[in-house]
């Protein structure tokens, strides 16, 4: 893992964190969203294989406020990506494909987009402009 992060480190482009910054700001605007109307989650959910879980649309909504939040200041970005991953696949297979790939009120590429760049960061971590970089060289 260290060797992982070294890298990671080193070879961070920065434009990597406005994409980062991008991706935390679309995560905790979706949690802001479902906070907000969280009927829609719910109802999302009701229609889906997932209705026997009640707490889910707490998770996935504070998930997304604290994740997308975590992720901007590039704070715990692995494990954030890593809580975010399972939501965003849930979502796809539970969700888009039920309710049809071509459905006009689908969001289907965005999810996709959103989870592929969960992966590339879950790799690269929060790079060299991060409060993860920056409690990793300050420490004592």
């Amino acid at each position: 893992m260290s060797q992982i992060q070294h890298w990671s480190t080193t070879h961070h482009p920065r434009w990597l964190v406005f994409l980062r910054v991008i991706l935390g700001l679309c995560l905790f605007a979706k949690g802001v969203a479902f906070l907000s109307d969280s009927l829609q989650l719910q109802q999302l959910i009701e229609g889906s294989s997932l209705q026997n879980y009640p707490w889910l649309p707490q998770f996935i909504t504070w998930a997304n406020l604290l994740g997308g939040a975590l992720i901007v200041m590039g704070l715990f970005t692995r494990i954030s990506c890593l809580v975010q991953i399972p939501i965003l696949i849930g979502a796809i297979v539970f969700i888009h494909f039920k309710r049809g790939m071509y459905a006009v009120d689908t969001d289907l590429n965005f999810t996709i987009v959103i989870l592929l760049l969960l992966l590339v960061f879950l790799v690269e971590g929060g790079g060299r402009i991060s409060l993860d970089n920056y409690f990793e060289t300050n420490k004592k």
